[in-house]
């Protein structure tokens, strides 16, 4: 017997409650026996009645809705960051925005500022715009709405964040490839020259002085973090005479890029080249040969940020916390010794 437009009045009336016990049930502001509860839940789904939702958050003054702002949603490594918010927010009872920078500052401004008119109860900034220009993040934590960063530092904001220890992990690809004898090592690094890249690449270098090894400039080269960058860059360095015998790339995407440079150019992994990436995308266990990269725990950073971030919306005043995970060196047959035996 559904009714269109069915108002609280005629639940109550089906209900046989009054509309205040109906009101005290939908928002939870009063404790009513279960009895009640069923019945009035019974007639809202015989008259088809959904509660105007909007209205009860404005009364609540929250929405159930956190905002996430990702540089790429196609990027595998922000896809699984992603998911991990998700699978959290989902629990706890939160619908999530997704919103696409593309590594745009006036992109990422006017989606900041498009959830805050959807008055989401929180954002969370994955790989957010970090450089000279962040006042839009400074407005916004001013502001009060709560925020959390994952995969970058944000300087001078008490910020909540997540990430990775990224000049670990450019010190552990960079090792792994000295270990095994390599001393002309390139890295292919992306742009802007800001965390986490920025790491790596420190990273890569201490590996090299920890070595002992001079570190040629003409062996780093930036790009974007796209499977194309990784290939022109990888083309670039290989078609050199006195070419790299390893290549740490700054992401799995460029690395899997380096890889199909190198077999345009006939050379063979590893026999000619080893290769070693940073992220361990799903993708890199099915290259051929398999990727020695470096791992993050991608959905665990999702998920931990998220946490955060409800527990910041739950209480305004919760200290500011940083967590940085440690990254894991995951051997596949991309990589070998050099020279060969």
């Amino acid at each position: 017997m559904q009714t269109k437009n069915a108002t609280m009045q005629d639940v109550a009336d089906l209900a046989k409650v009054s509309k205040t016990t109906v009101s005290h049930i939908l928002n939870e502001t009063r404790p009513v026996s279960e009895e009640k509860r069923q019945r009035v839940l019974n007639a809202m789904k015989e008259l088809g009645y959904h509660p105007n939702i909007l209205a009860r958050s404005l009364r609540k003054n929250e929405t159930g809705t956190i905002g996430l702002i990702v540089p790429n949603s196609a990027n595998p490594f922000y896809a699984e960051v992603s998911r991990g918010v998700e699978s959290l927010s989902f629990d706890e009872g939160y619908n999530v925005i997704l919103c696409n920078s593309d590594r745009n500052l006036e992109k990422e401004i006017a989606y900041t500022k498009l959830l805050i008119n959807k008055r989401v109860d929180g954002i969370l900034f994955v790989g957010a715009w970090v450089g000279e220009q962040t006042q839009h993040l400074h407005d916004i934590h001013e502001q009060g709405i709560p925020l959390a960063v994952v995969d970058r530092f944000v300087p001078d904001i008490d910020i909540d964040s997540v990430r990775t220890d990224n000049h670990l992990g450019g010190w552990l690809a960079t090792s792994h490839l000295i270990g095994l004898g390599h001393k002309r090592i390139s890295c292919i690094g992306g742009t802007p020259e800001f965390t986490p890249n920025a790491e790596r690449i420190i990273g890569y270098q201490k590996a090299m002085r920890d070595a002992g090894i001079p570190i040629d400039d003409n062996l780093i080269v930036r790009t974007n973090f796209q499977f194309e960058g990784g290939h022109s860059a990888a083309q670039q360095l290989l078609s050199r005479d006195n070419r790299p015998t390893a290549i740490f790339a700054c992401n799995d995407l460029m690395a899997i890029g380096a890889m199909r440079a190198a077999s345009d150019l006939g050379l063979r992994i590893p026999e000619d080249i080893s290769i070693v990436g940073f992220d361990d995308i799903q993708m890199a266990q099915y290259t051929c040969p398999q990727l020695t990269t470096i791992s993050q725990p991608m959905v665990e950073m999702g998920k931990l940020a998220t946490e955060m971030l409800l527990e910041r919306i739950g209480n305004a005043n919760t200290v500011q916390r940083i967590r940085i995970l440690e990254p894991k060196l995951i051997v596949r047959q991309s990589t070998t010794k050099f020279p060969r035996q």
